[in-house]
């Protein structure tokens, strides 16, 4: 599942098509994603200009004006595309991915100057929904959402005050949402296996200087995460097809049986499955 930097990715591909252009016309290709349509979505949406676009945790905000915005989450598999008429490859661009089958492109918005924005979702775990911009603190995705690891509100004392007395291991507790948004499977193991944790350890004995080398840690990892394009595992790609690069720089997730990168280790990279999912690191390093 796409996480915080590859939606972020995302975002920073759609703002320069979308940001300021009208959205000319909504096409719905099927009546449901995840979830069904709202009623009147499509109505809700053609014939307003796009304002700006906002992530918050794993969700994507698009501000339309008259205070309404459309909120996209892409899910498994979810990916957009964008086509326009005056796209052109640029030096330096990243490799760019496959194009997507067709037969799974679900909304379509043809945007003002030419431009065609496709959603596209195979396993249509994504879904989207739209709603008065007001209203946000109570829609029901976005409410109790922690802070973004990247923000001044997610820092040491955060941790300390969300994981005391927190029984659970702390990988299970970083996955909560409403402890810090937009982390999952990929970048958790990757903070954990900087910060020396276990995953194993009880989210409850992290207060103190775990906590500390945690928040950096969380906060490295996602910056530059987001600064490789994100992670390109099976189905992401960003807005205009180009692959992230973060893959490459893993220390632990994926490397199964792989020698350790932490310096003066001689361990090496084991699997464990926690609560369904497969966890990576390091015994020798992470306690």
């Amino acid at each position: 599942m796409p996480e915080l930097p590859e939606v972020e990715t995302v975002r920073r591909g759609l703002t320069p098509a979308l940001e300021g252009r009208t959205v000319r016309s909504v096409t719905l290709n099927r009546a449901d994603l995840r979830f069904p349509f709202p009623p009147g979505f499509a109505g809700r949406i053609a014939g307003r200009r796009v304002e700006r676009i906002d992530r918050r945790a794993k969700y994507l905000l698009i501000r339309l004006e008259g205070g309404a915005t459309l909120l996209s989450h892409l899910g498994m598999s979810g990916r957009y595309s964008v086509e326009a008429e005056d796209r052109s490859r640029q030096p330096g661009d990243f490799v760019h991915a496959e194009p997507a089958n067709p037969r799974h492109d679900h909304v379509v918005f043809g945007v003002e100057g030419g431009v065609t924005i496709r959603y596209n979702d195979p396993r249509r775990f994504g879904f989207m929904d739209v709603f008065d911009t007001a209203a946000e603190a109570a829609n029901p995705f976005l409410a109790g959402l922690g802070p973004e690891p990247n923000s001044n509100a997610f820092s040491e004392a955060h941790l300390c005050n969300a994981l005391k007395g927190r029984k659970t291991p702390v990988k299970a507790a970083l996955l909560d949402q409403r402890v810090v948004a937009g982390l999952g499977n990929i970048y958790v193991c990757e903070a954990l296996h900087r910060a020396g944790i276990s995953p194993r350890r009880l989210a409850a004995t992290i207060p103190g200087r775990r906590a500390a080398r945690l928040a950096v840690a969380v906060r490295s990892v996602i910056d530059e995460a987001i600064e490789a394009g994100g992670s390109t595992l099976r189905d992401f790609a960003a807005a205009d097809g180009a692959l992230g690069y973060f893959q490459h720089r893993f220390r632990a997730y994926g490397r199964e049986g792989e020698a350790c990168v932490t310096p003066d280790c001689a361990g090496r990279i084991g699997r464990i499955v926690q609560s369904g999912r497969s966890t990576f690191l390091c015994t020798s390093c992470q306690r």
